[in-house]
């Protein structure tokens, strides 16, 4: 059984919507059901249903913006709408699939097998993903496991230059010349990387302590192999000498 999570502002195309739901297929249940877009994110930020039903025009936050601001996406959206004109950038909007009002048998029967084949795939991937990393956690050997981009890398701490902040992300400078943009503070980075080898050496900077070529203790640099500068702040200044 399917557990569906609706949102739309009009009471009486919410409660058509639900009863269109239950009663043109006994694969979902609906657990949940908002007049109130604000409301609705609050929930699904404690909550993962098995999809979403969510209508586009809403006065105080329309369907586009409320899929932009979810926090939890780890489930498939579809788009409810009386215009036709919403199917393509529905789509766009990371939405699996969307329904014209009034609702379709035969249409909401394809949408569901969409929504069992995306949930099939992402239980898979997750399972998968837990096995990589359990492995990777207790191999003796142990990498850097980085989460991005719908995949997992696997580093060696030599690969890695340093990482740098940039608000809500961050990025990983290697030194083989790429970089790696995460959706991560740098302080959740920090956490990843071992301590033996890393440090924060800066609010905007982490280094690889091993990559090391210069102090410029005058002007508060270090010199990361081959030539990257990377200023050190006051306050780390002295737990840096510390360490070197």
């Amino acid at each position: 059984m399917l557990e569906a999570v609706i949102v739309d502002d009009e009471i009486k195309a919410l409660q058509s919507l639900s009863w269109e739901l239950t009663n043109f297929s006994k694969e979902i249940n609906v657990v949940a059901s908002f007049t109130d877009p604000f409301v609705a994110l609050e929930y699904l930020e404690k909550n993962t249903p098995d999809c979403l039903f969510l209508d586009i025009e809403m006065p105080t936050m329309d369907g586009f913006q409320f899929i932009q601001k979810l926090q939890n996406k780890n489930f498939p959206v579809v788009i409810t709408t009386a215009y036709n004109q919403y199917a393509i950038k529905a789509l766009k909007n990371e939405a699996i699939d969307y329904l014209l009002k009034p609702i379709d048998s035969d249409d909401l029967k394809e949408t569901i097998g969409k929504i069992k084949k995306f949930n099939y795939n992402n239980y898979t991937s997750n399972k998968l993903e837990k096995i990589l990393l359990n492995f990777n956690a207790n191999h003796i050997h142990k990498k850097i496991t980085i989460n991005t981009d719908g995949k997992l890398i696997f580093l060696e701490s030599d690969e890695i230059l340093y990482a740098e902040s940039d608000g809500n992300y961050s990025t990983i400078f290697l030194t083989d010349g790429s970089k790696l943009v995460l959706t991560k503070k740098l302080k959740e980075v920090n956490e990843l990387l071992p301590d033996e080898t890393f440090f924060r050496i800066h609010n905007s900077y982490i280094i690889n302590l091993n990559k090391i070529k210069e102090f410029l203790k005058t002007d508060g640099y270090v010199i990361l192999k081959p030539n990257h500068k990377i200023p050190v702040s006051r306050q780390k200044k002295s737990d840096f000498l510390d360490l070197i």
